[in-house]
């Protein structure tokens, strides 16, 4: 008994060891990796101001592969023809100088959160206009570094990028607002980018913009050539296309009402000079109101807009339809002026006839009433050659009445000239306006396609 309880005291104090000496390691892994830090990065041992080698340790271009991760798009501005843009941005690089010993698989990667320890890439965004980086709660960056001397830095950013836009199919358009980024002082003998094979572009999922729709993105290769050498520069396409029903709703329906309810002037009386010329009018400054809205919110540009067309269009059928009213008015007074003088006319006829048949009267009663008066036949004679040289010229200047056609029968329903522009503008202003709309609508929506 004695010795089996001996037994049982020496295994229980080696367990008690055990643990000790478990714990003990555990505590002092987190100071294995203060050593490797202090024995790559130490004073005198790691100099960031030196570029780190080529691919294989040789002397050739340091090879940077980035990848970016767009986590959100705020506004793209057609005023100011920028875009501001929040995303995480990734450089991956070898250093063969900072290679360690990963104790086993135990020390997957070194945590730092201090960039100027190592060397870093002096990329630059060449399109940005503002930039700044998240500080909230803590600076938003990282660095890892690998056993085998491979770096990875990441950080989150959010830029404002400046976009240059065609708006000739504004807003039918499409536009293509680029990321650019480059080395600003190696030159491509010392530092090359490249894109992260696989996926080097990220979205987030479910980005949702208030006037456009993220169609697709494209990485290429920029790289440029300055008098002081060869820079590599990296960039991403974004094609945004813009959401047309915000428009339609806006700005075409609108113009559309305001132009039809110009067309209620050709229904009223034309002897309704302040309801017609009210409407004529109010629509007139409603629509350069409408007009210079929307104009406000462009840039000023030295070409013509698809939305220029057909504010302008409009714009011409509203003054149209005023100025209508106005031939309507003068047609209207002249004929009124013409029928008075009409009647002036024939109360001076009649007088001047019943004048007349007062001097026939008297001039018979002072004749003799033995006169005698030669009188012509009246019956033509079937062989008096002058009576049918006369018939045969009178066929010849006798012409067939001629059919009248159904628009002047129908015109002649109207007797005033000033009501037939009334009824020939109620036709043919909805005729052109709509002929105007299937030109404009297939003229752009046919360019769109193409350039698609």
């Amino acid at each position: 008994m004695g010795t089996g309880h001996y037994f049982w005291a020496i295994f229980y104090f080696t367990s008690l060891c055990s643990a000790s000496l478990a714990n003990n390691a555990k505590i002092n892994f987190r100071e294995k990796e203060k050593k490797v830090l202090d024995q790559i990065l130490g004073a005198g041992k790691y100099d960031a101001r030196i570029r780190p080698s080529g691919i294989n340790g040789t002397d050739g271009p340091a090879v940077v592969r980035v990848n970016i991760f767009v986590r959100s798009i705020s506004k793209i501005d057609d005023v100011t023809m920028e875009y501001s843009v929040q995303l995480t941005f990734r450089e991956q690089w070898t250093d063969e100088r900072l290679k360690f010993d990963d104790i086993q698989g135990r020390l997957k990667y070194l945590t730092l959160t201090e960039a100027n320890r190592v060397w870093m890439p002096d990329l630059f965004f060449s399109n940005e206009k503002e930039g700044h980086f998240h500080n909230i709660i803590m600076p938003n960056v990282y660095i890892r570094i690998f056993p085998n001397g491979s770096v990875l830095y990441s950080i989150r950013i959010s830029l404002t990028l400046a976009c240059p836009m065609n708006l000739k199919l504004y807003p039918l358009d499409r536009q293509i607002c680029s990321l650019r980024m480059a080395s600003y002082g190696w030159t491509t003998n010392d530092l090359v980018f490249l894109w992260k094979e696989g996926d080097p572009v990220q979205v987030v999922k479910n980005l949702h913009l208030p006037r456009f729709t993220l169609e697709k993105f494209l990485t290429d290769y920029c790289n440029s050539k300055t008098n002081t050498g060869e820079y590599s520069c990296l960039k991403v396409d974004l094609l945004f296309k813009r959401e047309f029903s915000y428009y339609l709703i806006q700005i075409y329906i609108p113009c559309c009402m305001l132009v039809i309810v110009s067309w209620v002037s050709f229904w009223l009386d034309q002897g309704a000079v302040p309801a017609r010329v009210s409407l004529g009018v109010t629509t007139l400054l409603t629509m350069a109101t409408q007009t210079s809205g929307i104009n406000a919110s462009l840039p000023p540009v030295s070409y013509t807009k698809a939305i220029d067309v057909w504010t302008g269009v409009c714009l011409t059928f509203v003054f149209g339809a005023l100025l209508e009213f106005a031939l309507v008015n003068y047609a209207s007074r002249s004929g009124l002026n013409k029928a008075n003088m009409h009647k002036e006319n024939m109360k001076k006829k009649r007088r001047d006839l019943e004048q007349a048949s007062l001097d026939a009267a008297s001039d018979l009663l002072d004749t003799d009433s033995n006169a005698t008066f030669a009188m012509k036949p009246l019956v033509r004679h079937p062989g008096d050659p002058l009576a049918l040289e006369k018939l045969r010229q009178c066929e010849v200047h006798m012409q067939p009445p001629k059919r009248p056609s159904c628009c002047k029968t129908w015109l002649s329903k109207f007797p005033t000239r000033s009501k037939r522009i009334d009824v020939i503008s109620r036709i043919t202003f909805p005729l052109v306006f709509a002929l105007f709309n299937l030109v404009y609508w297939s003229t752009y929506l046919f360019r769109e396609e193409e350039d698609e």
